[in-house]
């Protein structure tokens, strides 16, 4: 599977259009996921750069180490692929790219750059083409923003597969617990729902790639669920835990997030008390989710439920963020964000409700901005009832 010609076309399109629109001769580009947005190339990230360079006249190429340009070949790089030997070589990578531009006749052209360029590497292109005026631009965060539908529909396959890892964590503990076992460890679910989520990604495609990872899962259960970004522990899960199972899949590197808290045996007042807090302000949230409505707004709706609970002080983050080629991008519901949303976004709503020492209860779905309101990509069952597991 790959995205059509056309979505790479267009996407050119529109960059070429915003950077002569700002009188740039072109950008560079430096970020993995941009270059895997902007031409199709998913790689190893290592401490060889790889540089993607769009001109203003839509010339373009992408500058590889000699050992990916058979990798990238292999992927329909949508770009000419021009190579480097070996960092750091006897010619650096900046240099190369220099002298690539040089032979444009852009040795002293003004030059956008995306802002996830470091420092050093900064360093080391105004030293190689020291007449260049470089500027940090947005353009290709800004056009990340909203998913062209062919993106949407991986999303939509990423979703299937995610809800099907947290059926698959589900089972896991409902079969040691029908069969008498010892209940597995948080590290054990954790290993058995990304191989789950990977092997199914394996057995419907044949073509796999992604930027970050392909499936993954953060299990925590009891009193570490109270650590939002916990990471899985030997601890066995145990009757009477709560249990989140916090868990990712892409698709051609468009990921979604699917997450669901558990109750393993009968729940507790306490217990029924933060879940139904955590699922209201999910629903509310999600359902805030309208087009032209901001998402410091969106935001602050979502979590006002919980602190209207008096649970203000188990809040630890953000209602959500963007989804796309990353796990976490632009924009940002949070309180400090005023991005109005617009139909093709898609977020996660995750708010949560965190209680040190006791556990914690959060339920995530990735959900897309249309003209007509939010549609929930994935549909796992999110109500206390559907999600107390028997012992």
């Amino acid at each position: 599977m790959h995205l059509p010609d056309s979505f790479y076309l267009g996407t050119l399109d529109r960059v070429v259009e915003r950077i002569g629109a700002a009188g740039y001769d072109g950008i560079l580009v430096t970020q993995p996921a941009d270059v895997a947005y902007l031409v199709g190339f998913c790689y190893a990230v290592t401490e060889r750069p790889v540089y993607l360079w769009v001109g203003a006249d839509r010339d373009r190429f992408v500058l590889v180490p000699e050992l990916d340009r058979q990798y990238a070949e292999q992927q329909r790089t949508h770009a000419p692929v021009v190579t480097y030997f070996e960092y750091p070589g006897v010619t650096s990578p900046e240099e190369h790219f220099a002298d690539l531009l040089r032979h444009r006749g852009l040795a002293a052209g003004r030059v956008a750059y995306t802002s996830s360029m470091s420092v050093s590497t900064f360093g080391k292109l105004g030293a190689a083409l020291p007449d260049v005026t470089w500027e940090v631009s947005d353009v290709v965060a800004g056009l990340r923003l909203t998913k062209a539908p062919e993106e949407i529909e991986l999303h939509r396959q990423a979703a299937d597969i995610c809800d099907s890892m947290l059926a698959a964590g589900r089972a896991y503990i409902e079969e040691a617990l029908s069969a008498g076992r010892e209940l597995p460890r948080e590290g054990e679910i954790a290993r058995h729902v990304v191989g789950h989520g990977s092997d199914l990604i394996y057995q419907r495609y044949d073509h796999v790639v992604f930027t970050t990872k392909l499936a993954g899962g953060l299990v925590y259960a009891g009193p570490n669920a109270a650590n939002p970004h916990g990471l899985p522990s030997s601890r066995r899960v145990q009757v009477g835990d709560t249990l989140i199972l916090s868990l990712g899949a892409s698709v051609l590197s468009r990921f979604v997030e699917s997450e669901r808290t558990f109750v393993i045996g009968e729940p507790s007042a306490d217990q029924r008390r933060y879940f139904e807090t955590a699922r209201s302000a999910q629903h509310v949230g999600t359902e805030a989710m309208r087009v032209g409505r901001t998402c410091a707004d969106v935001n602050a709706e979502c979590l006002d439920v919980i602190r209207d609970a008096g649970m203000g002080e188990y809040l630890r983050h953000r209602q959500g963020h963007g989804i796309g080629v990353q796990q976490h991008e632009a924009p940002w519901v949070e309180d400090g964000d005023p991005t109005p949303l617009a139909a093709g976004m898609v977020l996660s709503s995750e708010p949560g409700v965190y209680v040190p020492g006791h556990g914690g209860y959060r339920i995530s779905d990735t959900v897309l901005v249309t003209d007509g309101g939010p549609e929930r990509l994935t549909t796992y069952p999110r109500t206390i009832e559907e999600n107390v597991i028997a012992a």
